[in-house]
Order: structure tokens, then sequence, then C-alpha cells
């Protein structure tokens, strides 16, 4: 869902263990993804890749878009055909394409009203969100199905991420109103019942994992249980059983004091790539020529408003860090 209703359902805890989590000095310098085209003036968000890396799937306000790449063109975004009557987003393909997980308020019984939110003892209609699952047939998508209780027993179960052995990673909140990460291990065409991640601090705000797909770390956003909002994008590596201490992205990713907002991470197939959503603009340097003031109007009318887009990012330097702190 939108990142600005989603925190609307997010509480605040009252006590924080203070982790301190160690800096990153890696670096790596994001770039618009598609702007004009995928990253444009609706705010759009989310992205899931096929394994080719030719189609995407991403959200706008509460609907899942698809656009294909053709000669190194993205084609202008459709509505994909499993989405539209109900308010869907978070899409997460799974590593060999078969089926797609994503959020949605379609409701699961026979009501026929769109699956509403409870936080805080307030009913917030239209707002909940559950996990479906719609597999490819052929060329086209099957009818979408609803996961069971062992995945969806929140009415706020948002941000799905899927493991190469169908493992699922997903947020939903606490009693106490706090996101966590859980994830809901694949057996034997099963989904079992969910075990929260403990990724440093476990009393802190979790949200938005994107998992590689050998489990080996994750992406995710991570923000003291004391302050407001989503915080930043952390990574963490798997140490056997456990998880690293999550390490920050950094002032490139993550911007300085609050600037800008960043959540939403998806991976590339390759998972070498973070793409991510975040209102980051261009900043302005003064004096300009005409020219460049110019080339500034045109860049904010087609996407650099302060409005939500995709943004991507290389992982190397994080991952290299890594493997170089292991062969030590």
């Amino acid at each position: 869902m939108r990142r600005e209703a989603r925190l609307l359902l997010v509480a605040p805890c009252l006590s924080c263990l203070g982790v301190a989590f160690a800096a990153s000095a890696a670096s790596a310098e994001p770039e618009i993804f598609s702007p004009g085209v995928i990253s444009g003036p609706a705010g759009e968000a989310c992205p899931a890749f096929t394994p080719d890396g030719n189609t995407v799937y991403f959200d706008v306000g509460s609907m899942i878009l698809v656009s294909h790449r053709a000669q190194g063109q993205w084609s202008k975004p459709q509505i994909a055909p499993f989405s539209g009557t109900w308010g869907d987003h978070d899409p997460s393909i799974a590593p060999d394409g078969s089926y797609i997980v994503y959020v949605s308020n379609h409701p699961f019984d026979n009501s026929g009203k769109a699956l509403s939110a409870t936080a805080h003892g307030q009913v917030y209609p239209n707002a909940g969100g559950n996990l479906w699952r719609v597999d490819r047939k052929g060329n086209d998508w099957g009818t979408p199905m609803h996961l069971p209780a062992t995945v969806n027993d929140s009415d706020r179960t948002y941000a799905p991420s899927i493991a190469a052995d169908g493992s699922l990673y997903y947020i939903h909140p606490d009693a106490a109103g706090t996101f966590h990460v859980y994830r809901s291990a694949y057996k034997n065409g099963n989904y079992q019942t969910a075990e929260q991640l403990v990724l440093g601090d476990p009393t802190a705000q979790v949200h938005d994992p994107a998992i590689a797909p050998d489990q080996s770390f994750i992406v995710f956003n991570w923000n003291d249980a004391k302050k407001p909002g989503m915080g930043g994008l952390y990574i963490a590596f798997r140490e056997g059983n456990h998880w690293s201490q999550p390490i920050d992205l950094g002032v490139a990713v993550n911007g300085k004091d609050g600037r800008w907002n960043q959540w939403g991470a998806h991976l590339s197939p390759d998972h070498r790539t973070l793409y991510y959503t975040s209102d980051r603009t261009t900043p302005t340097s003064y004096p300009r020529t005409p020219e460049q003031a110019q080339r500034q109007l045109a860049r904010m009318q087609q996407w650099d408003n302060g409005g939500d887009n995709i943004w991507s990012v290389s992982l190397a330097p994080w991952l290299h860090a890594h493997h170089a702190t292991d062969d030590r």
C-alpha cells in the first residue's frame, strides 16, 4: 500500500534497546528508473521483474501495472490482467517467474466488501491487506488465490518477497502495532506457520523485506521504535541461523536528516541491484541559465516533483565488502 497510508497504522513503541548499527563505508549512486515511462508523476512503487528482466510489474495507487522491454525501451504501462478490481499493490515475483504474490484488500469471504484494517481500536475502511497468489498459465495468469491463515493472520499483511525455495517473507504488526518481518517456509505445497526474523533490535519497526533468492541477505526498512516513519534502507547477511547486524545503506541512498523517504525494497533478477521507492528530487543549483531552468521544468513535469518514483542502486559495494570479510 502507499507509504503514507501504511504509516497511519503504525504505532510508536515506548521502549528501544538502542542497538548500534554498523555504518557502511560502501557507496553507490542511485539512478531514477525509466523516467517519463515508468517513473512519472503518478507515484510509482515496488517493481518486480520477471527472471529475464524484460517485464516489470509495479504499483501505482491501488493498481498493479505491467510494462515490457523491447529493444531497450519500456512499453507504456498497462493494468495487469489480475488487477484493477480491488486495491492491489506490492507485487513480488517468484525467482522462477511461475507466480506472483501481491497485497490486496480483495474480500476473501462472501461479504463483497473490501478488507478493512483494524489498528489501535479503530477500523480503517478499505485499508486492509492480505497476500494473494496468482500462478502463471502459459502466456496468461490464473485466478488469484487467497493465502492461508498461516500467512494471513492479520488484516495488515504487506510487502511479500519470495525466496527460491518458496519461502515467503512479509510484514505485519504485533499486538502493540509494531511491524516486523516474518518468514513462512513452503513445504510440500503448504505454507508453514510463520516465524519472526530478528534483524538487529527486536523491538524496532521493520518494513518491506527484499530477500535474496538463496536467502543469503535481505534488504529492508529499519527504524528506531521510538521514532515515527519507516526509517532508512539497511542490508543484513545470514550468519548460520541468525542475521548480521543491519548495515545502513548510507547517505547516498537514505539521504541526510530525513530529507527523503525511501521504502519498498525489491531486487533485480540477478539480485545485485536494489530497486526501491523514494520521493527524492534532483538538487537545484543557483544561479542557473535559461537552458538549465527549461531542463529542470521539463524534468519536473516528467517526474522530478517530490512524488514517489522508482530508483535503483547497485548492491555490489556491500556484497563485495561482505565477501571480502568472509574471506579473511
